[in-house]
């Protein structure tokens, strides 16, 4: 089986696709509950970045439940890597952010 080992690039300079397909998270809410995230890629605005993320469930494949999930970084880890994340409560921002990373990533993900 051959390897693809070409890199993903997004539409936009400051947007950071993931490495690979696939790639998921662990997180813990506020409830304590854990909550497995598909990573779909950063984005860089205003000296911040933003992590989108498809919530995994038993209910739906993620791309059928067309959720998107808009974390803010907080903190990375020794490799530079995202390690603590926020909430995006402020909805006028998250809809902002959320038009940026469709026009970022029209070439690598669909949009209903």
């Amino acid at each position: 089986m051959a390897e693809n080992n070409e890199i993903r690039t997004g539409s936009a300079p400051n947007f950071c696709p993931p490495t690979e397909e696939g790639i998921t998270i662990s997180l813990e809410d506020e409830k304590g509950d854990q909550l497995e995230l598909e990573f779909l890629g950063l984005l860089l605005e205003d000296g911040r970045s933003y992590g989108f993320f498809f919530p995994l469930g038993d209910e739906a494949s993620p791309l059928e439940s067309g959720e998107v999930l808009l974390l803010e970084v907080l903190d990375t880890d020794e490799d530079g890597q995202p390690s603590e994340f926020e909430l995006v409560s402020d909805e006028a921002m998250a809809a902002r952010l959320y038009e940026r990373f469709k026009e970022a990533t029209k070439d690598l993900y669909r949009f209903g």
